[in-house]
């Protein structure tokens, strides 16, 4: 089957998912009275009943049993094996975006015994960059959607027209406030489908098959974690990048990936989850919007095994997602939502990221505890810890760039 064929199939198998995940979008509790109580597990306790009161207590003990029990129930762990890694440039002019910026487009490969994989990077610097902050945030369809840019060259994957998400991706402003800004297709790093497994990165790391997994392995979201933290591994050999001020922006899927991948690679300095919703930002205890026991029935590829065991048990969860919020403490976070995206549960991002400031006040840090939920296209930031709902829908608009933009000023001072 060659790869035009099967992305053919992939894209009627997404629109069946599609389909059915719109069925139940309509079905789904969007009533605030049928929530029902619940009982978040307290980030500040440890499992042996300790009370948590200084950052010391947290680095040391709470912190690491709190990401074990992440990666034991939730995302699972990537195998810690050894991949070669090289870098080439293909592509670079400095007149891009009008002449702001230089534009690279980079080819990792990985390597392990016989088998190779390949990661295409999209980077925009600002003309001139000596040590810039910079956004890396992976995209849906292939680089080349990104932009409508004619140098820019179509990812492996990718199947959709040049400029297809355009909208997504405010280049101009992000290079114009002084920012670089890295892009992949997460195709590249395990391709978003059921049974891709061997085509993902997993088969240089170890697992194979579905016959190598254990409860506590890693799938899609720990393997697009993975790949983040490799693009910044080649950001930092950079002169012209800040190596202080690298910032991972994730919208849906890629927002749950960039709050597992905050949680786990202390290199990045501020982490944004724009409308990530159901095992992303979104309380997994709410009853409301997409539930673990939905998405896990939809996605079981995205999350360890073991997490499906808690799909109509959930209360019988040891964490809960203001814990994966707590986990980027100090490091400033944004959570965003949308006003008509109910099924991420916007109410539930935002009690998320409010619960978490108990981990943030530790370091002395003003949070959003206490606060209303804010109106509709107002900045509710306290601290190290920032939340929106604007207008609209599902999606990234310009909007939320530039309050990612004007928060990272504000936070990462230059």
């Amino acid at each position: 089957m060659n790869m035009r064929t099967r992305h053919t199939l992939f894209l009627l198998v997404s629109l069946l998912f599609l389909t059915g995940a719109e069925t139940w979008a309509q079905e789904a509790n969007y009533d605030e009275e049928k929530v029902g109580s619940y009982v978040l597990p307290d980030a500040l306790t440890a499992q042996d009943g300790q009370k948590v009161t200084t950052k010391r207590q947290w680095e040391r003990k709470r912190r690491p049993e709190l990401l074990r029990l992440f990666r034991d129930n939730v995302y699972g762990v990537m195998p810690d094996s050894k991949v070669g890694t090289s870098y080439r440039v293909v592509e670079e002019a400095d007149d891009a975006l009008g002449g702001k910026a230089v534009r690279r487009q980079v080819e990792i490969t990985f390597s392990a015994g016989t088998q190779t994989r390949k990661m295409l990077v999209l980077l925009y610097l600002p003309k001139g960059a000596r040590k810039c902050p910079v956004f890396v945030s992976p995209n849906f369809q292939g680089n080349a959607t990104t932009t409508t840019d004619p140098a820019v060259i179509a990812s492996q994957y990718s199947t959709f027209e040049r400029g297809h998400q355009v909208s997504r991706w405010s280049y101009d402003r992000i290079v114009s406030s002084g920012y670089g800004v890295c892009t992949f297709h997460y195709f590249d790093v395990y391709p978003d489908k059921d049974g891709m497994l061997g085509e993902s990165i997993c088969p240089l790391l170890g697992i194979s098959s579905e016959a190598d997994l254990q409860a506590g392995s890693g799938k899609a979201i720990a393997a697009w974690a993975w790949g983040c933290s490799r693009v910044l591994d080649y950001l930092l050999t950079l002169k012209e990048i800040d190596r202080k001020r690298a910032i991972l922006v994730g919208h849906s899927r890629l927002g749950k990936t960039a709050l597992w991948c905050g949680a786990l690679d202390r290199r990045f300095a501020m982490v944004v989850s724009n409308n990530s919703g159901c095992s992303g930002a979104a309380l997994s205890r709410r009853n409301y919007g997409e539930t673990v026991s939905r998405i896990c029935s939809t996605f079981p590829w995205w999350f360890c095994n073991q997490y499906r065991s808690y799909a109509e048990a959930v209360s019988a969860l040891p964490v809960d997602q203001h814990e994966l919020i707590a986990l980027i403490a100090p490091r400033p976070v944004y959570v965003a939502s949308a006003q008509d995206d109910r099924w991420a549960d916007p109410k539930g991002e935002f009690l998320s990221l409010q619960a978490a400031g108990c981990v943030y006040a530790l370091y002395g840090q003003e949070t959003l505890q206490g606060c209303a939920f804010p109106s509709v296209n107002e900045h509710l930031w306290r601290g190290n810890c920032g939340y929106h709902i604007r207008t609209g829908v599902h999606d990234v608009t310009d909007y939320d760039w530039q309050a990612y933009i004007e928060f990272a000023d504000t936070r990462l001072r230059r």
